[in-house]
């Protein structure tokens, strides 16, 4: 990774589930164009310091903070810890989630909560946090991590496809009541990405979609980053309450 410097010098990133995949690459991609960066995972320290590590390692900024997004102390938590550390918040990504399959009549409240809860709770207190402090500091930029089914549907993910849908939803009303203090707020969609996929998330899930998209590949999340860090950069900046996909055409809405 190159010395840290660029657009985004100045800036301090939160990105929440950020210990692997595409959390991981938006982190690292974040800090390359000169942003200080939080690394935050619920449980994952090792892997947070590492991706830290690699940060500071290149000449940038970064420190990683275990923290269960659906704790609403915590999520305040990590906010003053952010401010003490870098001075604010001016970029939040909204990655953290838990995927699972269960068929719907034998699907438990609480196997309900267990996934709907870091998505749509945790991208609730984390904006909450993180807003004040972008209006204090006159704009921002808030990307939530959407999904796939969330638009497709699919079988035994009727919790996963709700709270990846609801994002949408807060993206488009947060976009709307902010918009006037400088604040953008984006909706990007990863496809069927590729690479080693968290244990929790089962195997791919059955959809109306072919196997493979037009483009005859997966995406990779260096490819998801991109995008993010594009809405973030100045090409973004007359962008929001917008809903992208990344999928080499797997869905066309």
């Amino acid at each position: 990774m190159k010395q840290m410097q660029g657009e985004l010098n100045g800036k301090v990133a939160l990105v929440t589930g950020a210990s692997r995949r595409s959390g991981r690459a938006t982190a690292l991609r974040l800090a390359r164009h000169g942003a200080a960066v939080v690394v935050n995972a619920r449980n994952s320290l090792a892997e947070i310091e590492a991706v830290a590590e690699e940060i500071r390692s290149a000449g940038g900024q970064a420190i990683a903070h275990l923290c269960d997004v659906t704790d609403e102390e915590g999520v305040n938590r990590m906010a003053e810890t952010t401010i003490a550390t870098f001075g604010g918040i001016d970029i939040l990504v909204n990655n953290a989630a838990i995927r699972s399959q269960s068929p719907f009549t034998q699907m438990s409240f609480t196997t309900w909560r267990e996934v709907t809860g870091p998505v749509l709770d945790g991208a609730f207190f984390c904006c909450r946090a993180a807003i004040p402090l972008m209006v204090d500091r006159s704009g921002g930029v808030i990307i939530n991590i959407g999904g796939l089914t969330g638009h497709t549907g699919a079988f035994n993910r009727a919790h996963v496809v709700t709270a990846k849908a609801g994002l949408v939803g807060l993206t488009k009303a947060l976009a709307v009541e902010f918009g006037h203090a400088g604040i953008r707020v984006n909706c990007v969609v990863p496809g069927r990405i590729g690479g080693h996929r968290s244990s929790t998330a089962g195997a791919v899930a059955r959809s109306n979609t072919p196997a493979l998209p037009p483009m005859e590949r997966e995406g990779t999340v260096d490819e998801v980053a991109e995008l993010v860090v594009a809405l973030v950069l100045s090409p973004g900046s007359y962008v929001t309450g917008q809903t992208i996909h990344v999928n080499g055409g797997l869905y066309l809405p």
